[in-house]
């Protein structure tokens, strides 16, 4: 009786440890925790690192889109990223009658898939070192490996890094990058 007792003990122990590396924590984004059983707004409107792209996203009228069912990934511009743009470009993209240009911008930053930052890798693998990834917008982003790290081409030639990537969402996943693709326009 006491051995099979200690046996279970030590099978659960295994599979407990097995169920908690399986489920590591999602990073933090922003100095803010993201919660995987929030969609992409509501965590991002915690990120103090995401005003801008959140703001964007309101003024685009996308806040709808991007809290339903997805599965979507966002390659999420920092707040540095968009003051990287030349000076009064967000402004600009923010007026209403830019409405169209914002919402083309921010949605070649959207994949309609949950893709994770491994799949992407193997994906760059299989395709020889570059992936083309088709956005909703209709940009095609060329996918590549700097080392360990994601990087995304845009159609201009702009490249932005992925600098933490698998942010888990309710309905798909964040990689955080450091700068603003761009659609050709």
């Amino acid at each position: 009786m006491i051995k099979s007792t200690l046996r279970l003990l030590a099978i659960a122990t295994v599979l407990t440890a097995g169920a908690v590396t399986a489920h590591a924590a999602n990073p933090e984004v922003g100095g803010a925790a993201m919660f995987e059983d929030k969609n992409i707004v509501e965590n991002a409107m915690n990120s103090k690192d995401h005003t801008t792209l959140v703001a964007a996203v309101k003024a685009a009228g996308l806040v709808e889109t991007l809290q339903g069912a997805g599965p979507f990934t966002v390659f999420a511009p920092t707040n540095a990223a968009f003051e990287a743009l030349p000076a009064g470009t967000v402004d600009t993209l923010l007026k209403p009658e830019n409405k169209d240009q914002l919402t083309k911008v921010l949605t070649c930053h959207v994949v309609a898939a949950n893709a994770m930052s491994d799949a992407i890798g193997k994906m760059i693998a299989d395709d020889k070192g570059t992936h083309a990834v088709k956005t909703v917008g209709g940009c095609t982003l060329q996918a590549k490996m700097d080392g360990d790290k994601i990087t995304l081409t845009d159609e201009n030639g702009g490249v932005a890094t992925v600098t933490i990537a698998d942010v888990k969402q309710s309905n798909g996943v964040i990689h955080v990058i450091d700068k603003v693709l761009l659609p050709k326009m």
